[in-house]
Order: structure tokens, then sequence, then C-alpha cells
């Protein structure tokens, strides 16, 4: 399960539940519960805080069957985009769109930590 390979992952690197916690921008006990199996199925927009902040790639947190159902989604969804007319250049513009915004993302929350430390 993904908790298990989370925890293993982190005691391995010796990182602390806590530490992953601040390093991942998630609740302590949010990732005390996936690392117990109680939380069975976080988002992937979780569980790739977690592979940045354990500096892993996030198909490593993944097992095969839930990379197959994840792949799965990501060609229905696709499909479902292309049967509403949605273009590959669309597609192509959409996702150059989104790296822009996640960059300012970053660039805000760098800008913020930096107020908080002055």
């Amino acid at each position: 399960m993904v908790g298990e390979k989370i925890k293993s992952i982190r005691e391995n690197k010796g990182i602390t539940i806590n530490e992953l916690a601040q390093r991942a921008d998630i609740s302590k006990s949010y990732i005390s519960t996936i690392e117990r199996d109680i939380q069975k199925n976080p988002s992937i927009k979780v569980l790739e805080k977690i592979a940045a902040a354990l500096e892993v790639p996030l198909d490593m947190l993944l097992d095969q069957s839930s990379t197959k159902i994840l792949e799965e989604e990501w060609v229905q969804l696709l499909k479902e985009a292309i049967g509403q007319g949605l273009t590959k250049e669309e597609f192509i513009h959409f996702t150059m769109l989104m790296k822009i915004k996640r960059k300012k993302s970053i660039y805000a929350g760098i800008q913020q930590n930096k107020k908080k430390t002055i």
C-alpha cells in the first residue's frame, strides 16, 4: 500500500513525520493516517507533495495497480476532452499555462517565506 511505501522511504531517509509534514506542507495527522492505511486513497496532489518532500519520483509511491488505474483515468479524461473538441494545440497551450501558474505559485510561496523570516 502507498502508506507503507511512504513510511518506509521516510524512515530509510531518516526523516521524521514532523519533518515530512513541514517539507510537504501537509498536516502531520494526515500523513499519519496515510502511513497507517486509514486514508487509503490520498489525492495525487498530496502524493506529489510527499514525493517531492521525500525527493523521490511519484511512481515510486504508487504500486503497479494504482499506476494502471491512474493511467486509465487519464486516458478516459483525454478521450472525453477530445470528444468535446479539445485540440492538440489547446492541450499544449493549457499545459504551458499550468507550468507558468505553478512557477508563479512557487515564487509567491518563496516570497511569503522570506517575509516571515524578516
